[in-house]
C-alpha cells in the first residue's frame, strides 16, 4: 500500500507540473459583503506611473524603448480595466438604493468614471489621468460615507 501512495503521489507531481494552472480573478456574487477601494487607487497610481514613463518615452524610439512602450501599454490597459470592474462591482454588487438617494449623482459619477477608464486606455493623456485619480477618490470618499 506505501508503494501505491508513493506512486499515486508522484503521478499527481507531474501532473501538477505539467498542467499548471491559471489565476482566476473574480468576485462572488453570495455577496460576501467584503467591498474595498484600495484595488481601484493602486490601480490609478499605476496608470498615472505607466502614463508619465510614456510621456518621457516620446521622441525616444530604439529597439528598447519600443519593447519599455509596448509593456507600458499593455499594463495601462490592464489596469485601466481592472479599474473599471471595480467600479463596476461596486455600483452593481455594493451600492443600494439608499446610497443613492443620499447621493443622488453617485450613478452618473461611476459612470463617467467607468467612462475616463476607457479614455485612458485609449489615450496617453496626464490630464485623463487625473481626472480618473479625482473621480475615483470623490468614488471612495462616498464609499467610506457609506459605512458610517
Amino acid at each position: 500500500m506505501k508503494n501505491v501512495n508513493g506512486l499515486l503521489a508522484a503521478v499527481l507531481r507531474k501532473v501538477e507540473t505539467a498542467i499548471k494552472p491559471s489565476a482566476v480573478y473574480a468576485h462572488c456574487d453570495v455577496p460576501c459583503g467584503i467591498y474595498e477601494t484600495d484595488t481601484m487607487r493602486h490601480g490609478v497610481e499605476t496608470v498615472r506611473s505607466m502614463t508619465d514613463k510614456l510621456l518621457a518615452l516620446e521622441g525616444k524610439m530604439d529597439l528598447q524603448s519600443r519593447n519599455n512602450a509596448i509593456r507600458m501599454v499593455l499594463t495601462k490597459e490592464e489596469w485601466s480595466q481592472r479599474i473599471k470592474a471595480e467600479l463596476l462591482i461596486l455600483w452593481t454588487d455594493y451600492f443600494k438604493p439608499e446610497h443613492v438617494q443620499k447621493w443622488p449623482d453617485l450613478h452618473d459619477k461611476v459612470w463617467k468614471a467607468a467612462k475616463l477608464c476607457s479614455d485612458v486606455k485609449r489615450n496617453i493623456d496626464a490630464q485623463k489621468v487625473a481626472q480618473l485619480s479625482a473621480a475615483v477618490e470623490e468614488i471612495a470618499r462616498i464609499f467610506a460615507e457609506t459605512k458610517k
